[in-house]
């Protein structure tokens, strides 16, 4: 069937949404240990913090979302943002790239990384 594609900033949110959901787990995990305070306080703290870099990881790909390029996609039609080279569309995971000399290539989400572009501006 092919590989999956998805969006880089539907990723960066599902996995903040995921610190999430981990802190809550280990604050769960450390009411087990009522009786034993100090290890209680250990497990909700690190609870604390998985939710609160949750909240920096959420403010950050907010921040980058704003500066993104907004296009329409090809496939389906509706509006998405692409960061990067290569990216997919937020809806559909439709392959996008804007890069002239991309186009036509297949996708691979290296080509986004500074030093894939060094190595091919080298071979020049």
């Amino acid at each position: 069937m092919g590989v999956k594609y998805s969006n880089k900033i539907n990723k960066i949110r599902t996995f903040a949404l995921s610190l999430v959901f981990i802190g809550f787990g280990i604050m769960y995990v450390g009411l087990l240990f009522k009786d034993k305070m100090w290890l209680m306080s250990i497990f909700m703290i690190l609870g604390l913090l998985s939710v609160t870099l949750s909240t920096v990881v959420y403010f950050w790909i907010g921040m980058l979302s704003t500066k993104t390029i907004k296009v329409v996609c090809p496939n389906c039609g509706k509006p998405t943002k692409l960061l990067g080279r290569v990216d997919a569309c937020m809806h559909c995971n439709e392959p996008l790239t804007l890069d002239k000399d991309l186009e036509g290539k297949e996708f691979d989400e290296r080509y986004n990384s500074k030093r894939y572009q060094k190595n091919t501006e080298n071979q020049k």
